[in-house]
């Protein structure tokens, strides 16, 4: 796990995301129903940013994209192109590390039905914006998916219209980084094909290319 400089697993400031969060957890009480802290390398040259934990998957593991089908893909490409130990993340506490690779994502919490509202986006930018400034020039930020991608913009005060989103798009942003965007790998885009593994492992090659390895 990494902690976060202002990271607060204990935030409340989104009133329906605390409230949802507690009804989440009188039904499953083992589930961790608590801001998700970024996962990997404090270091990273690779920061992964997603949308937000999934109510099966993160949410209940307390780790981004472990637990849930949304992770599949990922971790088995992050394996496949040096970015961590295993294909397969199971749970908060397996010995799986991840390698010059962090994962995150723009909103903490889980929000009802997988949409966080702009306000709550905007309150937590925080966070993510505190983990990108961290990160060293020529590094890469991976954007999974548009609500992503607009949230490491804001983090950096880079406006939409300068930066747009598009499969496999890549920006350079005027701190030195690199900015790569894909498609979120969510089951809905995998299973009905707007991504599939050729694509996405097609981002990760070029990622590799940029940071001259994993």
């Amino acid at each position: 796990m990494v902690t976060d400089p202002v990271f607060d697993i204990n935030c409340r400031q989104c009133p329906r995301l605390a409230n949802f969060l507690d009804e989440v957890k009188s039904k499953h009480p083992s589930y961790f129903c608590k801001p998700v802290p970024a996962f990997g390398d404090a270091n990273a040259r690779l920061v992964i940013v997603g949308l937000a934990p999934g109510m099966h998957g993160a949410n209940q593991t307390g780790r981004p994209f472990t637990g849930d089908y949304a992770g599949v893909l990922l971790y088995e490409t992050l394996y496949k192109y040096g970015f961590a130990t295993k294909p397969i993340s199971v749970s908060a506490d397996d010995d799986l590390k991840l390698i010059n690779c962090r994962i995150s994502n723009a909103v903490k919490c889980l929000p009802p039905d997988n949409k966080p509202l702009p306000a709550e986006i905007a309150t937590c930018n925080q966070f993510i914006a505190a983990e990108l400034n961290l990160m060293t020039k020529g590094s890469v930020v991976l954007a999974l998916g548009n609500v992503a991608h607009t949230a490491v913009l804001k983090a950096f005060g880079l406006k939409l219209k300068d930066y747009k989103f598009g499969h496999a798009a890549r920006h350079v942003l005027p701190n030195g980084l690199v900015l790569f965007d894909s498609y979120h790998c969510s089951r809905y885009n995998t299973q009905t094909k707007r991504l599939t593994e050729a694509m996405f492992h097609g981002v990760f090659a070029e990622i590799v290319g940029e940071l001259g390895g994993c």
